[in-house]
C-alpha cells in the first residue's frame, strides 16, 4: 500500500480550487476553509458548549467499523444522551462514534456561527454534519453513496485520513451492490488481502482548523487518532451523470441490496464477498 502526502493549499478562489482539484477529482488539504470571523468557534465551541446547547438530545451511537459488514450502511446501536456520549468520549479511548449528526441542520442560530469559503458549485452549507468519536475508533472505509464532494474540517482533536480514488475499488475488496470493503485496513492482512498491496491513495492528518477535499467517488478511511470532531459540508456534483449514480445507489442499489439480504440471509453475503474476492483477483492479474 503505497500513500503520498495531500497537497495543502490556501487563498484560493472558487474557480481556482475547481479548476485545480474540483473538476480533475483531487484532493486537498485546505487550511483557510473556515472564514476569519468564525474562527473563535475553534475554541468556542467545546465539550461544555455542546453540553450546554445539546446536553439533553438524544443521540444514535455508532460502535466498531465492522460491526455490521453485510450491510450497506453503518447501523447505530444504543441511543443515549449527547452530554453522556461528550462525557464517554473525553474519559478515554472508546470506539463509540456519532455518525452525519443533524445538531447544525436542527439549529440553525449554531449553523450561523460557522463561515466558510464556498470552494465549490453547489455547496450545501445549509446541511452541515457533525461527526464525533473517541480516541481509537475509526469509520469503516466506504465512498459515499450520494457521489457528492466531501469538505470535512476538523474542530477539535486529530483525525487521520486516507484516501483512494475510485478506480480502486476492485482492490479495496469492495462489497458489490455496496459502498464498502471487506479488509481492515488499520492492520492490513496482506497474504488474505493481496490486492491491497497495490493500493495507491494519500494520507494526511487532520488538525483542528484543517479541512480535507475528499473528491466525489473517493473512498475514504477514517481514524481518531485522538477523541475529538469535525463538521462536513457537501457539494453537488456539477456532471448530471454522477448525480443519477447517486441517486441510483439511494434509491435502487441499497434497496435491493436490502431486499436480497432478506430473501438469501447468509448465501447473499457469501456471494458478495465471492465476488469481492474474484474482482480483486482480475485486478492484481490485470496489474502484472
Amino acid at each position: 500500500m503505497h500513500l503520498k502526502p495531500v497537497n495543502i493549499v490556501s487563498g484560493y478562489t472558487r474557480e481556482q480550487f475547481t479548476t485545480e482539484f474540483v473538476n480533475p477529482g483531487k484532493p486537498a488539504l485546505i487550511k483557510d476553509f473556515i472564514l476569519p470571523e468564525s474562527q473563535d468557534i475553534l475554541t468556542r465551541w467545546n465539550y461544555d458548549y455542546f453540553k450546554k446547547e445539546a446536553g439533553d438530545t438524544l443521540v444514535a451511537v455508532h460502535e466498531k467499523e465492522n460491526a455490521h459488514l453485510d450491510k450497506a450502511t453503518s447501523q447505530a446501536g444504543n441511543k443515549m444522551k449527547f452530554g453522556d456520549y461528550l462525557d464517554l468520549i473525553a474519559a478515554g479511548p472508546t470506539e463509540s462514534r456519532l455518525f452525519l449528526f443533524n445538531l447544525l441542520r436542527e439549529r440553525p442560530d449554531i449553523r450561523k456561527e460557522l463561515q466558510v469559503r464556498k470552494l465549490a458549485d453547489n455547496l450545501l452549507t445549509w446541511l452541515p454534519f457533525l461527526f464525533f468519536g473517541g480516541e481509537g475508533s475509526s469509520v469503516r472505509y466506504h465512498y459515499d453513496i450520494d457521489m457528492s464532494h466531501v469538505f470535512l474540517t476538523q474542530l477539535h482533536g486529530v483525525k487521520r485520513v486516507w484516501l483512494f480514488p475510485n478506480d480502486q475499488a476492485s482492490l479495496l475488496y469492495r462489497l458489490p451492490w455496496n459502498f464498502h470493503g471487506l479488509a481492515d485496513l488499520r492492520q492490513p492482512d496482506y497474504d488474505k488481502y493481496p490486492g491491497l498491496r497495490l493500493l495507491d491513495g494519500y494520507e494526511c492528518t487532520l488538525h483542528v482548523g484543517d479541512t480535507i477535499f475528499i473528491p466525489s467517488g473517493y473512498w475514504h478511511y477514517i481514524q481518531y487518532e485522538t477523541a475529538g470532531y469535525s463538521v462536513a459540508y457537501r457539494a453537488l456534483p456539477v456532471s448530471l451523470a454522477r448525480r443519477a449514480i447517486g441517486v441510483r445507489n439511494i434509491f435502487i442499489t441499497r434497496r435491493f441490496d436490502d431486499a436480497m439480504r432478506k430473501l438469501l440471509g447468509k448465501k447473499w453475503f457469501e456471494y458478495k464477498t465471492q465476488t469481492a474476492y474474484n474482482r480483486a483477483n482480475k485486478a492484481i492479474a490485470i496489474s502484472h
